[in-house]
């Protein structure tokens, strides 16, 4: 009888009750969240990565939360002691203090409204726990009451959505500066460095390294200001909209108040969205920027296949740049060092060329006044942005920063091509120089070789016109 008491006795400690519409649960008793929370846990088991995955996506959130207690406050929705004791439990989750807690799933299937919950319960427990209360006494600040008043979760996930995006973008773009950084240098120290162009993988023009470089660092930065000129469109958001845009169920004065507490907080001029009913159904802007950065990273996929091909041998290959040794390229063949670094770039395009399929589906499949996918579309942006966040930093510093030209190999192969005829019309005329090619390629023997036997140029006189050639002039 006395083991069954301690036993009662134990499991009244380690758990505590809460009831829904559906029913009651016992909770842990010292988890932050609440009900809804944990029947996600059930309902969810789906990715194994849980909303604090993605902190800026948290930030977000809790900045969100707190400047709508700000507001409620200031129009009198909210005692003084309520809005402030909400604040400075989000500025604690703004920490990570509480991530542990925030376990609703990414891919959860309720529309966002787990994850909406699991952030407002977090927040009611957190101030419950630090005004001397037991978990799950809400009395004080109810998660719906209060937490979420003059909210609904189909405004507030989309709107943290897009910050969480906008402020993820930062790095994104920072990283793709630099790499442009590094491809302007490649191209000032290889500007005279000749080597023979090549169109549909054949011989054809001579050019330099360093234009070739040049043409990368062109279209690096053209993706950095594409992406940041999408990037704005992602602080006009839908708060206020509530349920499904009418904004029933918040107070007059509140959407100005909030908005202004928002762009404060978040250090961004944040508008609301022209058209309510269109900012809660419509994530095209969403759809925009993951296409933007598919085109970046197939971007950067082909300057990556270039240098692989371009570093290719180094006997049985191409063998004009050497990239950085970064690592032992096999277990069984020694000495063997592999581009590492242009291959785990080409991957991250691959991976974020999936993800943009993913998104687009999701964007298309809204259904009447709300899209139901917008976890999906969030946690596949942040994905694709920290994947080239991470793609660029690394191929800046670790491959393009340390590429070395081998000249003497890139000379031979010009020198060695018909595809120097070009080259030398302007000196010779179109006539002699085909006479001079199909000798050549008749001997079997290089056509600088054959212009020189002849005496109609010298190699001063040639490389001359190679250089003309290659600068365009």
């Amino acid at each position: 009888m006395q083991a069954q008491s301690s036993e009662k006795s134990l499991r009244m400690k380690s758990s505590r009750v809460e009831k829904d519409n559906i029913g009651e649960l016992e909770l842990p008793v010292d988890v932050l969240f609440g009900i809804n929370t944990y029947r996600s846990l059930t309902n969810f088991p789906l990715s194994g990565r849980s909303i604090a995955t993605w902190p800026t996506f948290i930030n977000a959130f809790a900045t969100i939360k707190q400047a709508t207690a700000l507001a409620n406050r200031e129009i009198g929705s909210l005692t003084v002691e309520q809005a402030d004791a909400i604040f400075s439990a989000c500025a604690e989750i703004k920490t990570g203090k509480h991530d542990s807690h925030l376990v609703v799933d990414m891919l959860e299937g309720s529309g966002g409204t787990s994850t909406n919950m699991n952030v407002n319960e977090v927040i009611a427990n957190t101030v419950a726990r630090a005004s001397g209360r037991e978990l799950s006494d809400y009395s004080f600040v109810h998660p719906n009451d209060h937490v979420n008043l003059g909210q609904s979760t189909n405004d507030v996930v989309p709107t943290a959505m897009k910050l969480a995006v906008h402020d993820a973008l930062e790095g994104a773009l920072r990283t793709l500066s630099q790499l442009a950084d590094a491809l302007a240098r490649k191209r000032e120290e290889y500007q005279s460095v000749l080597r023979l162009g090549r169109t549909c993988l054949q011989d054809a023009q001579p050019m330099t390294l360093g234009q070739a470089f040049g043409g990368y660092e062109a279209v690096v930065r053209r993706h950095a200001e594409q992406l940041k000129s999408v990037r704005e469109q992602f602080l006009t958001v839908p708060l206020g909209g509530t349920a499904v845009g009418t904004g029933f169920g918040s107070q007059q004065g509140y959407k100005d108040a909030v908005f202004r507490h928002m762009s404060a907080l978040f250090h961004a001029n944040i508008q609301p969205t022209n058209d309510a009913f269109d900012g809660m159904q419509n994530m095209d802007t969403c759809a925009r920027l993951s296409a933007e950065l598919r085109n970046t990273a197939n971007s950067l996929w082909k300057i990556a296949n270039d240098l692989i091909i371009l570093s290719s041998g180094p006997n049985g290959g191409i063998n004009e740049i050497i990239l950085p040794s970064v690592q032992a390229g096999s277990s069984i063949m020694p000495g063997k060092v592999n581009p590492v670094i242009p291959i785990a770039v080409c991957q991250v395009a691959l991976a974020i060329t999936g993800n943009d399929t993913a998104i687009a589906m999701g964007c298309q499949q809204g259904m009447l006044e709300i899209n139901h996918f917008e976890l999906l579309v969030c946690d596949r942006l942040l994905d694709s942005i920290r994947l080239l966040n991470g793609a660029t930093e690394t191929f800046a510093r670790r491959c393009i920063d340390g590429i070395i030209a081998n000249e003497n190999v890139s000379r031979k192969h010009l020198l060695a091509s018909s595809a120097l005829a070009t080259a030398l019309v302007p000196t010779l005329g179109y006539a002699q120089v085909s006479t001079i090619v199909r000798a050549a390629l008749a001997e079997k023997r290089p056509f600088l070789d054959v212009v020189i036997e002849k005496e109609l140029l010298n190699e001063n006189e040639i490389m001359s016109a190679i250089e003309r050639s290659a600068h365009g002039s």
